[in-house]
């Protein structure tokens, strides 16, 4: 098949009759038998008639479309941006880190400039409808307008009755605004991380269901649509394609589960079979099958503070400000308070006294348990201080069985800090790179930063800022290097803004004990 000036299609078939009856602008250029080489206008009522033909041929996105924005598209982001636009409702199963957000804004765009669909809602994580999609928005599809519908129910519903051609909401934001986003145009829909929606009995699932209607156009979007149980794939497949699973829950769950004991149950041998052929039409890449991906990528998630952080945050400013005004501020004092928000940001603070004051941040915890599950392979999650090392440490023992599901045996969370002595260090990283049990290794920067190969990972999360551009170039060398097999992604999580203001020092690669009370001073003025 040949692309003859992204308009038309020159190809063999032995339908041509029946191509040149049903397509005024084709035509047959030779005969062969009973082939024929047919040359045929190419756009979408076209594509769509030879598709019924069940004649295969690229959608027009690839040929007539400019793909706008500040980067170019990696060929398997064409590949899922041409499927999308393809397909009404179907599923997007890219592993994290491929850029499956810019695909769907692509492919979105598309249907908006051939006026295929109106108006467009994104439904998806809080932490990230700031951090990844008006971020990706604004460098793909820039000439759309898009509003983040956040806040009280009044702002939400100011931002839906605005007019933007996208609109952002969180999950829970859905029910508060149920009404509006029923009566507000949107033609279609993107459930970013569904596995969010994976249970029908939640209040969640129930108002994003009731403002779908049949000709809702739904794209569900998760690297992980049955990580912990095929189970969970029943309320993404009843949401999207509700003709594609049984009735009720319990139905689903005889067909993919066999009940071992009266509370007990696993799954079955063809399990995996079945939730395969029920999340169809779908795509899937997984980050090793990108070869054009970069080397490394950077993730943010926004994690609000909890108001128990925001109010000793906001008494660490009173400080700073009063300090600020009363005497020249040193590299050596604007260090000590800074250091002071960053502790509380990332969820317990030494006192004066040296106590430990520990924080509620099951926000950040609750969005780590997220990128664990969405991680195909091992993780590295650096933590700057290690009082927040422990606490973690045990948070993730906890919620083992949310991470691992029945088999939490086969899953193990491991340290290394300043405490660890050489020997126990070695044998970690051994295991580590070795054996399979070791999921997650926690890592304090200053001890891990230099000499150690940490390979086993591709996905390494920043659980808070260092003030170190160093240690944090350095601590991602660490399975950014020789013998990694994958592209590494780099997420940050942060929730306040001196957190915000040294990671985009860090990216920038600034010298942040130089810059210090540079950085103090714009904390004080915010």
């Amino acid at each position: 098949m040949e692309i003859v000036n992204d308009r038309a299609l020159l190809f063999v078939t032995s339908k041509a009759d029946q191509v040149v009856a049903l397509i005024p602008r084709a035509e047959i250029i030779e005969r062969n038998g009973p082939l024929a080489r047919v040359l045929v206008y190419w756009g979408l009522d076209e594509w769509r008639i030879l598709r019924n033909l069940r004649i295969k041929v690229p959608h027009p996105i690839r040929g007539r479309y400019a793909w706008p924005g500040v980067f170019s598209p990696f060929a398997h982001q064409r590949t899922t941006a041409e499927f999308l636009a393809a397909n009404a409702r179907c599923y997007c199963l890219n592993e994290a880190g491929t850029g499956k957000t810019s695909a769907a804004a692509w492919a979105a765009d598309f249907l908006l400039h051939r006026k295929l669909r109106k108006r467009v809602l994104v439904v998806c994580p809080v932490s990230i409808m700031d951090t990844a999609w008006r971020s990706d928005l604004f460098k793909t599809v820039m000439h759309r307008t898009v509003g983040i519908a956040t806040g009280t129910k009044a702002q939400r519903t100011a931002v839906i009755n605005s007019g933007c051609e996208f609109v952002v909401i969180n999950f829970d934001g859905v029910k508060v605004v149920e009404k509006e986003l029923a009566a507000g145009g949107f033609d279609l829909v993107i459930i970013d991380e569904a596995t969010a929606i994976k249970t029908v009995s939640t209040d969640r699932w129930k108002a994003m269901a009731r403002i779908m209607t049949p000709d809702t156009w739904i794209w569900a979007m998760t690297g992980t649509p049955a990580a912990q149980s095929p189970e969970d794939a029943y309320g993404i497949a009843k949401l999207v394609r509700p003709d594609s699973v049984p009735r009720s829950f319990t139905l689903w769950r005889d067909r993919v589960m066999h009940k071992i004991t009266q509370f007990k149950w696993a799954p079955k041998p063809n399990a995996k079979e079945i939730v395969y052929e029920t999340l169809q039409p779908a795509i899937r890449f997984t980050k090793d099958e990108c070869l054009d991906l970069p080397d490394l990528l950077y993730v943010t998630r926004e994690v609000p503070l909890t108001p128990q952080q925001e109010k000793y945050y906001n008494t660490i400013k009173k400080q700073m400000v009063a300090q600020a005004a009363g005497e020249e501020i040193t590299a050596a004092n604007a260090a000590s308070l800074l250091n002071k928000l960053l502790q509380i940001s990332q969820g317990a603070v030494y006192t004066d006294t040296k106590e430990v004051i520990q924080f509620d941040v099951s926000g950040r915890i609750s969005e780590l348990v997220d990128i664990i599950k969405s991680t195909r392979n091992k993780v590295l999650v650096f933590v700057p201080y290690r009082h927040v090392m422990q606490m973690l440490y045990d948070e993730l023992e906890v919620r083992k069985l949310a991470l691992i599901g029945d088999h939490p045996e086969s899953f193990e969370v491991e340290c290394i800090h300043g405490g660890v002595n050489a020997t126990a260090r070695a044998e970690i990283i051994k295991r580590f790179q070795t054996e399979d049990r070791t999921k997650i290794l926690l890592l304090n920067p200053q001890a891990t930063a230099h000499g150690i190969t940490l390979t086993r990972a591709d996905q390494i999360v920043w659980w808070g800022p260092i003030p170190s551009t160093e240690y944090y170039l350095q601590s991602n060398a660490r399975a950014h290097r020789a013998g990694q097999r994958n592209p590494v992604t780099v997420t940050h999580l942060q929730g306040s803004p001196v957190e915000r203001r040294v990671y985009t020092m860090l990216q920038g690669k600034v010298d942040l004990h130089q810059s210090l009370v540079d950085l103090y001073r714009q904390e004080v003025n915010n």
